[in-house]
């Protein structure tokens, strides 16, 4: 079996296994997006406070020195 009949099977194989996928429905979709976007902001916000805090105690830190 060379490349290209491998590749052949491969692609019928994708074919047939993405019509057996479940879609989500359009609300459905909305919803995980919406749920994707704040779980992001909440911890770039997270993230953001720890930084700064640390940043500021290693300043501190470093000015006691």
């Amino acid at each position: 079996m060379n490349a290209i009949d491998k590749t052949r099977t491969f692609l019928s194989e994708v074919k047939t296994e993405t019509r057996k996928v479940t879609w989500p429905k359009f609300d459905e979709l909305k919803e995980s997006t919406t749920v994707v976007i704040v779980a992001v902001f909440v911890i770039t916000v997270f993230i953001s406070v720890i930084d700064l805090i640390l940043g500021r105690a290693l300043d501190f830190v470093m000015h006691i020195g």
